[in-house]
């Protein structure tokens, strides 16, 4: 078992309240490192019965008893791929002063264009290869990742005013013209395809619409859970996993992506989202976290910053209903997130933290990764070059993980964007 008395030091802060993001519940949070408790993380290298694993080749098995342990306490059961999956090309033409394709596909679950969909933007260089792709969801609409005036508004319910990027009022919670390209510095698409990536992305509310809904909307109308609901049935971060892999289950078909290098990444809940996506569909060659904090990235006993008491009490939809049993009794869990993270192994995995965005707990994150290292190294794929968070803009990188803890508040920036495209170039020898 590893101890919390041999982690890191990290920065002090002050006591302040929780409602640092939007929609977060105003409960107090701690940001006083001396405040954090004592705590022992469970093993990722020994079994449930508390048996150590014997060799690299017990690891599916362990990783498997893990996978199923955050299903049922975290997450939620995931549904299998559905039985019919079609896919309409509504628009492809030339972007970017012909440097890329765009291709606006949309993915339908049923022979009638009826029932939910996924509308999915993607952007191709135009160089007649199969390109390696970021694939990640979006908050606000397809139409806000670049001002491009082709891309077609979301027909899906939006949140009246944008979640990131330029304040936008989006009225009576339908998408207009206003908010086109109002996130586009956190996309930054053109500068990936100058890269040589191709970039795909879709509306995560086309997949679940981000509020309390009681599982009637989205892909839960299609897929319901029993009813009465069990405390397992999977949360709106696990629709929002499943959708990435449909959106996967395309990009397999498109010629213009190379499949075997396809990096999925999410930032803040969209990041928990690409880092269960990502522990869970080992087609995603890359795992990329960007200030995902708790539920994701963030070590939960900590108890600092973000809490699961906040993040089940202002959205309850996230998780599943078990999980609930943890908030405020972290010292309940039998699991943590390096878990999640070991699960990635052994392909490429990254996490990034913001030195202003104390509510995702960067240390907590950093100290994430480190333990999930130890999985890494025991599988001989490299582990993770340092045991204390480096310093600001400073990255540290192994053979398959990467870190960096920039300046900057809770965000997706074109640093960031850098890091992953140069990462990426390194684990898909470009």
């Amino acid at each position: 078992m590893l101890n919390s008395t041999d982690l890191a030091p990290a920065v002090a802060a002050g006591l302040a309240l929780g409602a640092l993001v939007a929609g977060a519940a105003p409960l107090p949070a701690n940001y006083d490192e001396d405040k954090v408790p004592a705590y022992t993380l469970p093993d990722a290298l020994r079994f449930a019965s508390g048996a150590a694993l014997s060799g690299p080749d017990q690891w599916p098995r362990r990783r498997a008893e893990i996978l199923a342990l955050l299903q049922d306490q975290m997450y939620g059961v995931m549904p299998e791929r559905p039985p019919l999956l079609r896919y309409e090309t509504r628009e492809s033409g030339p972007a970017f002063g012909g440097r890329a394709l765009r291709k606006q596909i949309r993915i339908w679950f049923a022979l009638q264009d009826q029932g939910p969909f996924i509308d999915v933007l993607l952007y191709l260089p135009s160089t007649g290869q199969p390109a390696p792709a970021f694939l990640g969801l979006n908050f606000n609409g397809n139409h806000t990742v670049h001002e491009d005036p082709a891309i077609r508004l979301t027909e899906s319910w939006v949140r009246e005013k944008n979640l990131t990027g330029r304040p936008v009022v989006n009225r009576g919670n339908r998408a207009n013209e206003e908010s086109r390209g109002a996130d586009a510095e956190a996309w930054q698409a053109e500068y990936l395809v100058s890269r040589g990536y191709a970039l795909a992305t879709a509306y995560c509310g086309d997949i679940d619409p981000d509020f309390d809904d009681g599982f009637t909307n989205g892909v839960h109308a299609l897929l319901p859970s029993p009813s009465p609901r069990p405390g397992n049935a999977w949360g709106t971060v696990c629709a929002w996993a499943w959708g990435l892999s449909r959106i996967m289950d395309y990009l397999q078909t498109d010629p213009g992506v190379n499949p075997r290098k396809v990096a999925v990444m999410g930032h803040s809940r969209l990041g928990k989202t690409a880092l269960w996506a990502g522990a869970t569909d080992e087609r995603f060659a890359l795992v990329i976290s960007n200030n995902s904090g708790c539920g994701g990235a963030a070590l939960s006993l900590r108890r600092y910053g973000e809490t699961i008491a906040h993040v089940t009490s202002s959205f309850p939809h996230w998780f599943c209903a078990n999980y609930t049993r943890y908030a405020g009794r972290e010292q309940d869990l039998t699991f943590d997130q390096h878990l999640l993270l070991a699960c990635v192994a052994p392909r490429g995995l990254y996490v990034a933290s913001a030195e202003e965005d104390r509510w995702a707990d960067p240390t907590g994150e950093f100290l994430s990764l480190r333990h999930a290292a130890a999985v890494y190294a025991f599988l001989d794929a490299g582990t993770l070059p340092a045991t204390e968070r480096p310093p600001v803009n400073q990255p540290v990188e192994g053979l398959l993980l990467g870190y960096h803890y920039r300046t900057g508040k809770h965000a997706v920036l074109r640093y960031d964007w850098e890091r992953y495209a140069d990462f990426a170039d390194r684990l898909f020898g470009r």
